[in-house]
C-alpha cells in the first residue's frame, strides 16, 4: 500500500476509491441481511469506516474483497444482536445435506428485501452470498466462518423459506401531509418556503459526503436551485419517504428521507451519493 496522505481527507478519499467496484456489492449483501436499503447503507457505512481504520495501522492492503465482506458480515451481526427484537434468531444449525442443488429457483434470486427477513442469519447469509451475489460455495463459507457442506445446508433451507409470502406497511396521514407540503414547496423551487419548514438546528446527512447543522443546511437548498430534480412521495420499505427523480426519469434516482417535530424539519437524511440504493428499493409511489 502506498503511504497514507497527510492530509486525513485526501486519505478518505483514496480509499473510497479503491472499494468504489466493491461497495455497491456490500450494501446488496447488507440490505437483504437487514432488509431495508437504508439499514444496509449504514452497516456499509461502518463497515468502511472500520476498515479505513484497519488499513491505517497496516503495513500493506489484504486482498480487499473477501476482508470487506468479512468486516460488512461482523458488522451486520453485531448490528442485527443490538436490534435482536427486530430481527429473527442470528443463529441456526448448520448441518449437512446430500439434497442440495448448485442453481438456486429465479424466484430466490429476486426476492423483495423484507422476505430475506423471515429467515434465520445462517440461511439468510448463505442466500444471499451464493445465490444473489454469485459467490463461490468457498467464498461464501469463507465469509461466513463456516464449511462448504454446512453452507450447503443452510442454502437448502434458505431457498424453501423463501417461496413463502409478505406484507407491507400503514401510512401515517399526518407525515404525509407533512411531506406533501415540503414536496410541493420543493417542486415549485419556492426555497424561501422551504426553508421555512427547516428547524434552526436541522440535522443535514449527505450520506456518504458529509454532514452539515443549523445554517449551513442553507447551502444544500441552494445546490438544490441550480438542479433538475422533482419530488415524489413514495412508500420505501414500509415508511414514508421522497423519491428523486432526474428530468424525465419513471424512476428514482435517489431517495430523501425526512424526520419532523411540531411541523419543522428536524433531520434530512439525502442518498444522491449512494445511487446505488435506488437499485435495491421496492418503493410505491403515492
Amino acid at each position: 500500500m502506498t503511504a497514507i496522505p497527510d492530509s486525513l481527507t485526501q486519505a478518505r478519499e483514496q480509499f473510497l476509491q479503491m472499494v468504489d467496484t466493491v461497495r455497491p456489492e456490500l450494501h446488496r449483501y447488507c440490505a437483504r441481511l437487514t432488509g431495508s436499503v437504508i439499514e444496509g447503507e449504514d452497516i456499509v457505512q461502518d463497515t468502511l469506516a472500520k476498515a479505513f481504520y484497519a488499513l491505517s495501522l497496516s503495513p500493506e492492503v489484504p486482498a480487499l474483497r473477501p476482508w470487506l465482506f468479512r468486516i460488512a458480515h461482523n458488522t451486520a451481526l453485531d448490528f442485527m444482536k443490538s436490534h435482536g427484537r427486530k430481527y429473527t434468531d442470528v443463529t441456526d444449525t448448520l448441518d449437512e445435506t446430500v439434497t442440495f442443488e448448485e442453481r438456486p429457483e429465479p424466484a430466490v434470486v429476486r426476492a423483495a428485501l423484507a422476505r430475506f427477513l423471515s429467515l434465520p442469519m445462517t440461511q439468510r447469509s448463505a442466500v444471499i452470498l451464493k445465490d444473489v451475489l454469485d459467490h463461490s460455495l468457498e467464498e461464501t463459507a469463507e465469509t461466513m466462518g463456516t464449511t462448504v457442506m454446512a453452507v450447503k445446508a443452510a442454502l437448502v433451507r434458505g431457498r424453501a423459506k423463501l417461496m413463502e409470502g409478505e406484507d407491507t406497511g400503514a401510512i401515517d396521514p399526518g407525515v404525509r401531509a407533512e411531506l406533501d407540503r415540503y414536496v410541493t414547496l420543493f417542486n415549485a423551487k419556492d426555497w424561501d418556503g422551504v426553508r421555512a419548514l427547516i428547524q434552526n438546528d436541522c440535522r443535514l446527512d449527505l450520506v456518504g459526503k458529509s454532514q452539515r447543522r443549523g445554517k449551513e443546511v442553507g447551502m444544500y437548498f441552494g445546490n438544490y436551485a441550480k438542479a433538475n430534480v422533482q419530488l415524489k412521495v413514495v412508500r420505501l420499505e414500509g415508511q414514508l419517504a421522497l423519491g428523486a427523480y432526474l428530468e424525465s426519469s419513471t424512476s428514482p434516482a435517489y431517495f430523501i428521507l425526512l424526520e419532523h417535530a411540531d411541523g419543522k424539519v428536524t433531520n434530512i437524511r439525502d442518498f444522491r451519493y449512494v445511487t446505488y440504493i435506488a437499485k435495491e428499493a421496492v418503493y410505491e409511489v403515492l
